[in-house]
């Protein structure tokens, strides 16, 4: 549902006195966000406050603004968390991010609310005051009325975090391990992206990888499953979008695991010609499930390896192009002829099966649930072991 309502005069001055009044204040921003960019920052210069990001709401300013942390939730970054444990004040602005033990804990915070959507008001959170509008016009209509937050150290503390959260997200991008890391895929490939470019990710391991890999630049668009709960989502999206905008670069960025459930529709893309390129994240297992039973369930992994496909070969026998990347110094160069090929293409990048999806703060249920899985004979236990404790080490140094 989409409105170019304007809130109640009142209720933008409520909101205003609860903002003017906050010290540490965040902004999150989903995706009734997109269009809003200039409003998000200007408000988040006037609040000195971070743009937090839910994952559908994170074209809504571009990665290199100075204002973001970036993502937040399991998938998010560091600061991002950092900052809404600790803010007194959040500014929700079209985000109904509905994973609540990420929110601010109750009494914490209090929270205003942006949302074209009356309904949307306060599911998630308590919230003291609800403005029920457009999105970019409400952030104009309420920022004449703040009065400016003087106090900056809040903001410099999330900046200083993001700093180093961004140092490592290019050091282990950029790592030339053996096996390649899938990391260095989803760097690799952000630096390569064009600034129209819309880029559909699936559900899986593979959506943490461009949740924090692929920076997103001004004027591109990134769509994923609100919930995570749809696997093979991306090829459709990425179809729909060059249908859509033949005349931007539409990428799908997947795990093999949700690809193999909907490979037969790339034949669509041969058909009628269309430009999508395909990245596939190839470890020849449902990576998510394995790490959701050793991580939230205790146990070793069950009925999670897949049967390998050759997905280059099934690119080339639908009548497309396909490209294998196995070698991480590799990447780049065999990246930069995929997305210059014209038609259809199809990269297959056979990556690391035991490089975890690592949530930005590790808690101590998810540890002893880790411990618990490798105790209890998960397979391959040496290696992953000795896999989650380098990427640790790695991020001390």
């Amino acid at each position: 549902m989409r409105s170019a309502r304007l809130p109640e005069e009142t209720d933008l001055q409520q909101a205003a006195d609860v903002l003017n009044e906050g010290r540490k204040i965040v902004i999150l921003a989903g995706r009734g966000a997109l269009g809003a960019a200039q409003e998000l920052e200007d408000v988040a210069q006037r609040l000195k406050a971070p743009i937090v990001k839910a994952l559908l709401g994170k074209a809504a300013v571009p990665d290199d603004s100075a204002y973001t942390t970036g993502g937040i939730g399991l998938l998010g970054t560091k600061p991002s968390q950092e900052a809404i444990e600790t803010c007194d004040t959040l500014l929700v602005v079209g985000s109904a991010f509905p994973y609540i033990e990420y929110y601010p804990r109750p009494g914490q915070a209090r929270v205003v609310q942006i949302d074209v959507d009356p309904r949307r008001i306060g599911l998630r959170c308590p919230v003291e005051v609800g403005l029920v509008g457009d999105s970019r016009r409400s952030l104009g209509a309420l920022l004449p009325l703040l009065i400016g937050n003087e106090d900056i150290k809040f903001l410099e503390q999330a900046r200083a975090g993001m700093q180093v959260w961004r140092k490592l997200m290019e050091e282990q991008g950029t790592a030339r391990d053996k096996p390649m890391k899938p990391q260095v895929v989803a760097w690799e490939l952000g630096q390569r992206l064009s600034d129209n470019a819309i880029v559909s990710a699936d559900s899986g391991t593979v959506t943490g990888w461009w949740a924090r890999y692929i920076s997103v630049k001004h004027g591109q668009l990134h769509a994923v499953s609100g919930n995570l709960a749809s696997m093979a989502c991306s090829l459709p999206y990425a179809i729909a979008a060059q249908l859509a905008y033949p005349d931007r670069q539409s990428v799908a960025f997947v795990g093999d695991g949700g690809f193999s459930m909907l490979m037969a529709d790339f034949v669509t893309c041969v058909k009628y010609q269309l430009p999508v390129k395909v990245v596939v994240i190839k470890n020849n297992s449902l990576g998510q499930i394995k790490w959701e039973q050793m991580v939230f369930l205790g146990n070793p992994e069950y009925g999670c390896d897949l049967q390998p496909i050759d997905f280059a070969a099934f690119a080339r026998a639908c009548g497309a192009s396909g490209f294998t990347i196995d070698d991480s110094a590799a990447c780049g160069p065999t990246l930069d002829r995929a997305l210059a090929t014209p038609g259809p293409v199809i990269v297959e990048a056979v990556v690391d099966p035991f490089e975890p999806p690592m949530p930005p703060k590790v808690t101590l249920d998810q540890a002893a649930k880790f411990a618990q899985s490798l105790a209890k004979g998960q397979p391959h236990r040496g290696k992953i072991a000795l896999t989650v404790l380098s990427d640790k080490v790695r991020e001390l140094i």
